[in-house]
């Protein structure tokens, strides 16, 4: 990795940290599908008394001008710096008592039912592997093809539960030696940590310690995050032992804190990549679409939200009315009546920015797959795998006016219903390959043209990668022959005498 790029992604970094609670929120909820939306509406509106269900004919908007209120308190300064640091006290306690209800665990992290494997809505979709899943997230990465391949090694140098065992020397000396690839062990631990970023947390970890801290880090900055992160790094041997005690005792916690932050530590996965699915016998999974495309016989293709049992949201009016009686006799407030409305302000301030924060994940989603439908419009049209053209996450973002990192973010874990059946955002993106007179092709289109010309060989003659090199050629996709071997690789089809 060159230094411009380690130095942008520390600026990406240093920008990430500047990210308002409101940013935060609506990158959260952009992140989640469907299922894990109405949940976490659901635990917004039984944290929050101001946020509620709108009923039919209700004014969307609630006279907020009245969250100016505060402004004109008196010594609202002294008062509120009081608040502050009561606030700081209790914050430990506020924070595990809230652990169990927080959201930021994806189901695909952990095993068990969720709410989403109890919904009657089941469509089939083809399961891919482990390692196909990895590579997936890895085409939506702009990486050099040296990059490419060692982070392809990497990936195949996992063990089954997602961890990397291997010593990083060790794995230079075998691309060095097998594979004449010369790379430093500094190279490749940049390329490993780029894989550690990947769908599950934890993937690519190197210990299982290193490991819990990854899917930890993930997390919004918070005072629970700190303290499981301090009971990982600094007392991972009594954590590892059960120790329960100890730590509580090294950490200050009550009984009921402790508890809550144990039951949270026990959520982490120690083994992300079972989680993946590694069942490749597994043909069926039970999947909800947020998206649901519709093709017209004149080829005209349009969508919808899949909105589910998604409610719409208002703000309390009993907390407007309060807000405007406080506002009314603002000259004669008590103490007491200032703290009400403290409360009463930042609770309606919570309310009002989570719709905001679901009408914007409503528009980036929209205007996602609005031009994901553009760019890969015959696909939706015809239904054939060749019809996919090339198309990285910075295609869309251009098309959108949105950031990467964002459509990342929609394209993760979502799912669009089509007329050709069902299938996961990710499906849509594709490499180009480059050939030597400077065309453009998809990689998705040459391996389901390679995978057609196998499947249509004769099973006692078996085509050799050179003789599957020159029939794509002759359908139009002249390829290196050390190309067929990666892209059959890929597909998890063996070589010519294996398959007899």
């Amino acid at each position: 990795m060159s230094q411009s790029q380690i130095q942008e992604q520390l600026q990406q970094l240093k920008q990430g940290q500047a990210f308002s609670h409101q940013q935060l929120l609506q990158a959260s909820l952009v992140e989640l599908p469907i299922t894990q939306l109405m949940d976490r509406i659901t635990t917004e509106m039984n944290d929050n008394p101001a946020l509620e269900t709108a009923s039919p004919g209700d004014e969307e908007e609630n006279n907020l001008e009245t969250l100016d209120v505060l402004d004109d308190l008196d010594n609202p300064d002294d008062f509120e710096s009081r608040s502050e640091r009561e606030e700081r006290q209790s914050a430990l306690d506020d924070a595990l008592s809230n652990m169990g209800r927080d959201d930021d665990e994806l189901p695909v992290y952990h095993g068990g039912s969720s709410v989403a494997e109890e919904r009657e809505e089941m469509v089939y979709g083809e399961s891919v592997s482990f390692y196909d899943q990895l590579k997936e997230q890895m085409g939506e990465l702009d990486m050099s093809d040296h990059q490419r391949y060692v982070m392809e090694y990497l990936i195949g140098s996992l063990e089954d539960d997602g961890l990397l065992r291997k010593d990083l020397g060790a794995i230079c000396d075998e691309l060095a030696v097998y594979h004449n690839v010369d790379v430093t062990e500094q190279e490749l631990l940049q390329v490993l940590q780029l894989l550690q970023t990947f769908d599950p947390a934890g993937i690519g970890a190197r210990s299982l310690q290193e490991c819990l801290l990854l899917q930890i880090d993930r997390r919004d900055p918070s005072r629970l995050k700190d303290l499981m992160t301090k009971v990982v790094e600094s007392y991972f041997d009594e954590f590892t032992k059960k120790h329960w005690d100890k730590i509580q005792t090294s950490l200050s916690l009550n009984d009921a804190q402790a508890e809550a932050l144990f039951r949270e530590l026990r959520k982490l996965n120690p083994r992300p990549g079972a989680s993946l699915g590694e069942t490749l016998g597994r043909n069926m999974q039970q999947i909800t679409p947020d998206f649901i495309v519709d093709t017209l016989d004149d080829g005209t293709v349009t969508f919808t939200l899949n909105n589910g049992e998604v409610p719409e949201l208002k703000v309390s009016q009993s907390f407007v009315d309060s807000m405007k009686e406080y506002q009314q006799n603002k000259d004669h407030l008590s103490r007491q009546t200032k703290e009400a409305l403290l409360y009463i302000k930042k609770k309606v301030d919570a309310a009002q920015g989570f719709i905001e924060a679901i009408k914007v994940r409503r528009h980036t989603l929209t205007v996602t797959m609005r031009a994901i439908i553009q760019l890969q419009h015959q696909f939706f049209v015809d239904g054939d795998e060749a019809s996919l053209r090339p198309m990285i996450l910075r295609d869309v973002a251009e098309k959108t006016g949105l950031d990467p990192s964002t459509i990342s973010r929609v394209s993760n874990s979502k799912y669009a219903q089509t007329r050709w059946g069902t299938f996961p955002l990710r499906h849509f993106f594709s490499d180009a390959y480059v050939t030597e007179s400077g065309e453009e092709l998809s990689t998705r289109q040459i391996k389901a043209a390679l995978r057609d010309i196998i499947d249509g060989e004769d099973k006692h003659r078996p085509l050799s990668d050179d003789a599957l090199k020159e029939e794509l050629t002759r359908r139009g996709f002249p390829i290196a022959r050390r190309t067929v071997a990666k892209y059959r690789e890929q597909l998890g089809i063996p070589i010519a005498r294996l398959r007899r």
